[in-house]
């Protein structure tokens, strides 16, 4: 560079100064300087003249509209089993039902022997589930909750809900998963009898489904005595041939129950003047049937095209 540059005008003059003595070194070194200041000046506004330049015909060439409105990402939304999950949970906590959680890594006693499942129950094998040693699994039900809680209550009334994660070492099908999600809600307190549990279930199934037929029927479950399941009518049918209800014109959508004396008594409860009922649902198979689909795979095979097709798209009852 013919001015600034390692071997320019200006560098050159300044190696001159030391040439001159006295009152005219100081004057010929004032006068370099200020060269130089304008120099320097001259060349920042043509940089500056260059650049708005080269913006100017970028502008001019690739010229956007900038009224036009942004194209802003897609925003993600709540998973549909998440969706069916807070609605059931807005339903019992109007009912008066705290939500709670617990681990999802349990102990084989709360898990099996402390809900009145024994080692040699019949239900352990029709829970297998996955074992990190011989005394820890994955929890087979969200109800390993319920012994949790009753545990730390001593003896103090308990209304709670709980929703969550379970393992079981399953055949995968159309509608079984090694890991899929339950709700289960429980009530313990002094003069609760069956009919509690008829109101609040029935309440329960017609806020999910609407105004429909409710019905129940005897079932077995180790941790409630008497146990029953409840079904509501199917409001798929037209005709034959329907998938949701397999032509029987019912949808089983709970299990549920008078909780059990041994239960009761494994934790400091007196069966004779306490008394409690426990309820649960499948939230994963419950979501395959408010949305219509007749598969629960795709629901948690995280397929995007699946996901942003039931963004925002009521739940439909069975």
């Amino acid at each position: 560079m013919r001015w600034l540059g390692g071997k320019g005008l200006i560098r050159r003059a300044r190696a001159a100064i030391k040439e001159h003595q006295g009152p005219e070194r100081v004057e010929f070194a004032k006068g370099v300087n200020r060269v130089a200041e304008e120099i320097t000046e001259v060349l920042a506004r043509a940089a500056d003249r260059i650049e708005d330049e080269a913006t100017a015909r970028r502008i001019a060439e690739d010229w956007i509209d900038p009224s036009l409105p942004a194209t802003a990402p897609r925003r993600g939304a709540p998973h549909p089993v998440r969706v069916v999950e807070l609605r059931c949970v807005e339903i019992m906590g109007r009912l008066g039902f705290e939500q709670a959680e617990g681990p999802e890594v349990e102990t084989s006693y709360y898990n099996f022997d402390a809900l009145n499942i024994p080692r040699d129950h019949p239900a352990r094998d029709m829970q297998d589930t996955f074992w990190v040693d011989e005394q820890r699994l994955l929890r087979t039900h969200t109800t390993s909750v319920q012994a949790r809680l009753l545990a730390q209550a001593e003896g103090r009334p308990v209304k709670v809900v709980v929703a969550g994660r379970v393992y079981r070492n399953e055949a995968v099908d159309a509608t079984h998963l090694a890991m899929f999600h339950q709700l289960d809600g429980f009530w313990v307190d002094q003069g609760l009898t069956f009919a509690h549990l008829k109101g609040v279930a029935v309440h329960l199934a017609r806020e999910l489904y609407g105004d429909r037929r409710v019905r129940f029927k005897p079932k077995s479950y180790p941790y409630t005595e008497p146990s029953v399941g409840i079904d509501v009518e199917c409001g798929l049918c037209h005709g034959s041939g329907c998938a949701a209800c397999h032509e029987s014109g019912w949808v089983t959508i709970m299990g549920a129950g008078m909780i059990h004396r041994n239960v009761l008594k494994e934790f400091g409860y007196d069966p004779d003047t306490v008394s409690g009922f426990a309820f649960g649902w499948g939230l994963s198979r419950m979501t395959t049937q408010m949305y219509g689909l007749a598969k629960l795979r795709p629901v948690y095979r995280g397929d995007l095209r699946l996901l942003r097709a039931l963004d925002g798209r009521p739940a439909l009852c069975v």
